[in-house]
C-alpha cells in the first residue's frame, strides 16, 4: 500500500542515516590508510632518525604512574602525541634489594597510557640507554605521570648507563611489526602511529632479542584502552586503580642483584610483584569506603608466569576479560589470567576493614605478588 506518509519522511530517514554513519566513519590521515569493520589499517612507515633530545623522558596528557589511571577528559576520539624514552635506571623490588633494569620511562612497569577505542596514538620513543636519565626530579613539560612518580619514589629510582638496543611492541597496536616494532640503537629515535581499534588492557613491552630478557629486565607497562561507548557500570564505580603483576629473575651480586637467565628460562622467579615493588600495594595501600565499587584494570605482564588474581573478602562482582565488554563474567573468586593477559575487575566493598590482594597461586604471593585495600566506614549517599 503506497502510503504517502511514508514516501515523505524516508528520504530525511536516509539522510539521517548517512549522516550518522559519515559521522561515525574514522579520520583517515595519511594516504594508503583504510577502513574495515570502522577500524583503521594501513598507518605510514615508521620513522628512524638521530636527534639531540633531552627533554622529558616521559610525556603526554594521558600517561599516569601506577596505580594511578588518567581520566578521559575529552568526547569522541583524539590524536595523542606520546612519549617514552627508553634507559636504565636502579630500582628497588623490595626493601634493600636493588637491581639495573631497562625501562621504559625510568619505572618499573613502565607508564600507564589511556586512550579511547578509535584514537590515534602518535608515538616517539628515543633509546638513551648510553646517558643518564634522572626521573625524580621536577620536570616541566613532562606528563601527569612525574608528579604522580615523584609522590610514591618507593622504588628508589637512580641514574645507571646500560647501552643497549631496545624496542616498543604495544598489543595495543594493529601494525607491522617488522616495521613500528623495530630495534634501534643508543642515541636514535622512532616514532610511528597506531590506532586503538580494539578496547581492552593491554600490555607494551621491548620486542628486541631476547624478549624474555628484556621483559624480565623492567621493559613493560599497560595501556588501557576505553570501549567507545563505555562500561557500563561507568556511573557507578567509585574508584579505579591499574595493577600490573609481573615476576623477577634476579640473584644476588655484592651490594646489589643481577638478572639470571637460567632461572628465568626456569621459571623460577626470585620476587612476583604487583607495580614492580613487593611492599607497592602494602606500604601504600588503595583507598575506598565500605560500599564503594571499585575496579581494577589488571594487567599479568608475565614474562612467562600466570596470576590467579584474588581479594579476600570479595567476590568480583564484574569481571570484562581483556577488558573487552563482549567478554563479561560475573561473580567470580578469581580470575586466571596467561602472560599477557588481562581483565578490567569490580567489586562492591561489603564493609569497612582491610582486603588483601593476592595471587592466589600461593608460591607467587609469598615472593611477593600480595597488597592491600583498606576501606573505611560507609559515607552517607
Amino acid at each position: 500500500m503506497n502510503n504517502p506518509s511514508l514516501s515523505r519522511v524516508a528520504p530525511w530517514l536516509a539522510l539521517a542515516l548517512s549522516a550518522t554513519l559519515l559521522q561515525a566513519a574514522p579520520a583517515l590521515k595519511h594516504p594508503g590508510e583504510f577502513v574495515i569493520d570502522n577500524k583503521v589499517f594501513g598507518l605510514p612507515e615508521a620513522k628512524v632518525y638521530q636527534d639531540d633530545y633531552q627533554g622529558p623522558a616521559v610525556a603526554g596528557d594521558y600517561v599516569s604512574a601506577l596505580p594511578h589511571l588518567q581520566k578521559l577528559d575529552y568526547q569522541g576520539n583524539r590524536e595523542h602525541k606520546v612519549r617514552m624514552d627508553v634507559f636504565a635506571q636502579q630500582v628497588d623490588v623490595a626493601a634493600g634489594q636493588s637491581f639495573a633494569a631497562w625501562t621504559f620511562g625510568g619505572t618499573v612497569p613502565g607508564p600507564t597510557l589511556h586512550v579511547r577505542e578509535g584514537d590515534r596514538v602518535v608515538f616517539v620513543m628515543k633509546n638513551r640507554s648510553d646517558q643518564a636519565v634522572t626521573v625524580t626530579s621536577p620536570v616541566r613539560g613532562g606528563s601527569p605521570f612525574y608528579q604522580q612518580l615523584q609522590a610514591n619514589l618507593y622504588q628508589n629510582n637512580q641514574a645507571v648507563i646500560t647501552p643497549m638496543p631496545h624496542s616498543m611492541d604495544f598489543h595495543s597496536g594493529t601494525v607491522a611489526a617488522n616495521d613500528k616494532w623495530r630495534s634501534i640503537a643508543p642515541g636514535q629515535t622512532i616514532e610511528f602511529e597506531w590506532i586503538a581499534n580494539y578496547p581492552g588492557v593491554y600490555m607494551y613491552h621491548c620486542g628486541t632479542p631476547s624478549v624474555l630478557m628484556h621483559t624480565a629486565m623492567g621493559q613493560y607497562g599497560a595501556v588501557v584502552v576505553s570501549p567507545k561507548n563505555g562500561y557500563p557500570t561507568d556511573n557507578q564505580v567509585d574508584h579505579e586503580y591499574v595493577i600490573v603483576q609481573s615476576e623477577f629473575y634476579l640473584q644476588k651480586d655484592g651490594d646489589s642483584y643481577i638478572y639470571n637467565h637460567n632461572d628465568a628460562m626456569a621459571r623460577n622467579p626470585s620476587h612476583v610483584t604487583f607495580n614492580g615493588h613487593v611492599s607497592a600495594l602494602s606500604d601504600a595501600p588503595l583507598k575506598a569506603d565500605a560500599g564503594d565499587r571499585v575496579r581494577l584494570y589488571f594487567l599479568n605482564a608475565g614474562p612467562s608466569g600466570t596470576s590467579s588474581f584474588h581479594v579476600i573478602g570479595t567476590i568480583f562482582d564484574r569481571v570484562w576479560y581483556e577488558g573487552n565488554v563482549e567478554n563479561e563474567w560475573r561473580g567470580m573468586q578469581t580470575v586466571l589470567l596467561g602472560a599477557s593477559n588481562s581483565a578490567v575487575i569490580e567489586f562492591i566493598v561489603p564493609e569497612q576493614g582491610v582486603y588483601k590482594l593476592v595471587d592466589h597461586e600461593f608460591a607467587d604471593a609469598e615472593r611477593g605478588a600480595a597488597g592491600a585495600l583498606v576501606a573505611g566506614p560507609r559515607k552517607p549517599r
